[in-house]
């Protein structure tokens, strides 16, 4: 069967927030899928766009677990109704999560869905700097439970070894494909799985630690309903459909289209590179830090922050930023809990994206997940086409429909320190 005789997307994928979806389907139009991304859950019976690969963004990462599940399932439901021909379920290449989930629910309710016995957990993106070895991910140098991400105001993760983190959230048998076998080849990998399923396993983690070992597990994956990882694994997957024809070979970057406008930065995330990017972006631009506690006050509104903004959005793009240090954000926190905290900077944030968006800002750069998310939502958008990547993991978007916007939704882990800068030279 040829690309022009398909019905349906080849790949549906599921992800449990914005900035990672957006990272996803960056990879995917890297490997020559047409790929666009959809906000949130499509309303029932609404069709899909015409795509190689739909990516369905969902705000589940932090959501209590069972909210979670009935989220992913109904992104599930509409992409199945679109004919799709296998899933995948992205989520953070730090395994962002607690032990309740929500990557285990999650994945066990799609398996149980799809009447699958077996999947892969692999959120490694060497490129990125995500690697796993004997089952233990590692961000840099540094193992996970020793990095920035040990301190994440949300979802604090203490544990490097993935497979004893996977296993409290599941009651599924959860095992590891080494590394040993990993550097044997996409087939070794397949028969490694055929192997585990065998003994009960429901879910294998697959070390990593190089780009071309993502290549052969994505292969080995070819006839896996489920996969589930981070965005690295997609490295792998279109070639899996145009070795069976149903893909044609990758074309070339498309133009970036000049949406005018004025443009701003907006920032939530506390990691340690957003906080860099911050820095090193206030040098040289105007910069409001927002106050959570005066927010919280009713000190501080997103009318004052706007009034701060107008006068100088005509000489060039300003910060806007909510990121602070993890001591803190440990502070901050402990006088108004941690979901009030997050909530009121993310609201407030995305009260000043709409607001700028009604002054003509048309170009913006949003730094953080949960802000990303909240940010999008507050403006309406539905999809978003997938522009030319800035750094790894971050492309530049475009909002199908009007106001014509472009949208830079940076995870907040991702990126080098000049960033901001850097996107905002892209377009135009």
């Amino acid at each position: 069967m040829s690309a022009a005789e398909t019905r349906g997307p080849l790949l549906g994928c599921i992800a449990d927030d914005l900035t990672g979806a957006t990272d996803l389907a960056n990879m995917l139009m890297r490997g020559g899928m047409r790929t666009v991304q959809v906000i949130g859950v499509p309303a029932k019976g609404a069709p899909l766009p015409d795509a190689d690969a739909i990516v369905i963004a969902l705000k589940s990462r932090t959501i209590p677990a069972a909210t979670a599940v009935a989220q992913s399932l109904a992104a599930f439901e509409a992409l199945k109704q679109a004919g799709t021909r296998q899933y995948f379920f992205k989520y953070c290449s730090t395994f962002d999560s607690t032990d309740a989930g929500n990557i285990g629910p999650v994945a066990d309710a799609l398996l149980a869905a799809l009447g699958a016995k077996f999947t892969i957990a692999c959120p490694a993106f060497p490129e990125n700097g995500r690697t796993i070895y004997q089952g233990h991910l590692f961000v840099g140098k540094q193992l996970l439970s020793d990095s920035s991400m040990r301190n994440h105001p949300l979802t604090p993760m203490t544990d490097a070894n993935l497979v004893r983190v996977l296993g409290r959230q599941t009651k599924a048998k959860v095992d590891l494909v080494p590394l040993a076998v990993v550097r044997e080849g996409a087939v070794a990998i397949a028969k490694s799985f055929e192997r585990l399923t065998a003994d009960g396993v429901t879910y294998a983690l697959v070390d990593a630690t190089e780009d071309r070992h993502l290549l052969d597990i994505g292969a080995a994956c070819a006839d896996l309903p489920l996969i589930t990882g981070g965005s690295g694994i997609a490295l792998g997957l279109p070639e899996n459909f145009r070795r069976r024809g149903l893909l044609k070979s990758p074309a070339g970057a498309e133009a970036m289209p000049e949406v005018g406008g004025t443009a701003v930065v907006l920032a939530g995330s506390c990691s340690a590179a957003t906080l860099g990017q911050i820095e090193m972006f206030a040098k040289s631009h105007p910069a409001l830090k927002l106050d959570p506690l005066a927010i919280a006050e009713g000190k501080s509104s997103a009318t004052e922050v706007l009034a701060w903004a107008k006068p100088k959005l005509a000489s060039g793009p300003v910060l806007i930023y909510a990121s602070a240090p993890p001591a803190d954000v440990a502070a901050i926190q402990a006088k108004l809990g941690r979901e009030r905290a997050g909530a009121l900077v993310e609201q407030m944030l995305a009260d000043i994206a709409a607001g700028l968006v009604a002054m003509g800002v048309r170009r913006l750069v949003v730094a953080g997940g949960e802000t990303s998310g909240a940010v999008v939502q507050r403006l309406g958008v539905t999809a978003l086409r997938i522009g030319r990547q800035i750094d790894p993991g971050v492309p530049w978007t475009f909002s199908l429909g009007g106001p014509r916007l472009a949208l830079a939704l940076k995870s907040g882990n991702f990126g080098g320190a000049d960033f901001f800068a850097k996107a905002l030279g892209m377009v135009q």
